[in-house]
């Protein structure tokens, strides 16, 4: 039998026109397609206002949050004091510890006058006679703005200053002579700041600009700002931003550093340690051949008792957090299982005969399913408190409906021979499930509860951060800081490596029993 020519498909096309026309969906549906793809796109850009919410990002601060998570900011605080001095001031909780003297910062004292106004007591004896009340019972006219005054009416101030706006003479005025700060010298990245009471001179490469700064009236440019700091309005405080080392900002009475360093400060030994501080080969010999620092424990002992206890990184409490995510996806998915299997064989149809049992067994799986674990996490954490029993509920309700419906439908479709084979030796109706069946379903169910099992340390790791337990609720807690973003990273790098070690194993563990289900 031979083909026709290119001539009879020519003149069969001619004579059945209509027979051998594209079809319109064929023609124009792939520029449809791309059309309903574009104006998709477009509706979605404006329903969700893309555009504003791009404009109104902040990615100053987003760059910020970012470098947080690989280093640490140290922040000298400098205030600008009334008598012509500067304050050079540290946080509470330094990461160079209770009396920090970094390099890159100098400090240059000189000679300050400072006067010292007190109360005499002539003036003292009168405050206490107008108030009808002994000297000692002079407290109730106290001022926080100013001591001397009683703080009753308009007259305590007409007893200490003059019609001419001097001092009365029953205020002692004296002076004192100190060395203070005087000009501080701070050094970011490619840039300085030199501070001096009044006056800000910022330096970034051949760039320069000096900043007048007055109490309570703010911050003014002796030249145009360069394209490295900003204010926002006249007057208003500066930021000079220097790159990834830092920023600085001028406020009208201190200036405020932000000097920035790669890696995480003070990782394993906090500065309350004896070892903090100190390099790898100090502490070392502090370790094995010093004398002991406590006499009642071993110097590697203390070590490790400062590692597991350091309180700005708390590695043991977080290593318990993380155990008890472990825990809880674990259990709950065990437990999910076990439930989970027999009730399978009453919601499939070919194992159960029974419509009531089978629709009955379904619905309760679709209920289970259907509302979200982060929202058992909710209903649990009210019912049984915040804790890891409310995380392994959740977990065990959600993925009962979830691997139910899956082994259902897994035996739906098994091979009915085995079970026929089974059955036709004569074996109870228990025994031919059990033989005629379950191996041809045990691989599968076993290879989906792992799956869920990697997953769900995981989804352990959200419902953490509701009150479920777990180190969930530890970096959610970081995160509400939002200082702490080194610890946020510290613990979902640890997240990290947890799922790839389960899922390396859970696929190991997958494969094998695919393979055996394939040699059966």
């Amino acid at each position: 039998m031979t083909g026709i020519s290119v001539s009879e498909t020519e003149a069969l096309k001619e004579q059945f026109p209509e027979v051998f026309r594209p079809s319109f969906g064929r023609r124009f549906g792939l520029q449809i397609g791309i059309l309903g793809l574009i104006a998709y796109f477009i509706f979605a850009w404006n329903l969700f206002s893309v555009g504003q919410i791009l404009k109104r990002a902040d990615w100053d601060l987003a760059g910020i949050y970012l470098a947080d998570w690989i280093s640490y900011e140290v922040r000298p605080d400098i205030e600008m004091t009334p008598d012509g001095a500067l304050a050079v001031g540290f946080p509470k909780y330094s990461p160079l510890g209770f009396d920090p003297k970094p390099e890159w910062l100098e400090v240059e004292t000189g000679t300050v006058v400072r006067k010292i106004v007190t109360p005499t007591p002539d003036q003292n004896n009168r405050t206490a006679a107008s108030s009808g009340t002994p000297e000692n019972t002079a407290s109730r006219g106290f001022s926080f703005m100013n001591p001397g005054a009683k703080g009753t009416s308009g007259g305590s101030v007409g007893a200490q200053m003059g019609t001419d706006g001097s001092a009365d003479n029953t205020l002692a005025v004296a002076s004192e002579t100190i060395e203070a700060p005087v000009r501080v010298t701070a050094l970011v990245g490619n840039g300085s700041v030199e501070v001096f009471p009044g006056r800000v001179v910022l330096s970034r490469e051949a760039e320069s600009v000096i900043l007048n700064v007055e109490d309570n009236v703010g911050v003014t440019a002796e030249s145009p700002l360069p394209d490295w700091a900003v204010q926002n309005s006249e007057k208003a405080k500066v930021t000079a931003y220097f790159g990834f080392a830092g920023r600085v900002i001028i406020d009208d009475d201190e200036v405020k550093i932000r000097k920035r360093f790669v890696g995480w400060e003070n990782f394993l030994f906090d500065t309350t340690s004896p070892f903090w501080g100190k390099s790898f080969g100090e502490v070392a010999g502090l370790i094995f051949s010093a004398p002991r620092i406590k006499p009642e424990q071993s110097n590697l002992a203390l070590a490790w008792d400062n590692i597991l206890y350091n309180s700005e990184w708390q590695h043991l409490d977080v290593f318990i957090k993380l155990g008890q995510t472990i825990v809880m996806a674990f259990v709950g998915t065990l437990f999910a299982s076990v439930i989970a299997f027999p009730m399978a064989f009453i919601s499939a149809r070919n194992i159960t005969p029974s419509g009531v049992l089978n629709q009955t067994t379904k619905r309760v799986f679709d209920f289970l399913r259907s509302v979200d674990m982060f929202i058992w996490a909710l209903f649990f954490t009210r019912a049984f408190g915040p804790g890891p029993l409310a995380g392994i509920s959740a977990i065990f309700f959600t993925d009962t409906g979830t691997l139910g419906k899956l082994y259902s439908e897994a035996l739906e479709n098994i091979d009915e021979k085995q079970r026929e084979g089974v059955r036709s030796v004569g074996a109870n109706p228990v025994l031919v499930q059990r033989y005629g069946v379950v191996p041809q379903v045990l691989p599968v169910f076993a290879s989906q509860s792992l799956y869920f099992w990697e997953s769900n340390t995981r989804s352990a790791t959200i419902i953490g951060a509701v009150g479920a337990g777990g180190i969930g609720l530890k970096l959610w807690e970081s995160m509400l800081t939002n200082s702490d973003w080194e610890n946020v990273a510290y613990m979902v790098l640890l997240i990290l490596i947890v799922v790839f070690v389960f899922d390396t194993i859970s696929s190991k563990l997958r494969g094998m029993l695919m393979s055996k289900e394939k040699a059966l």
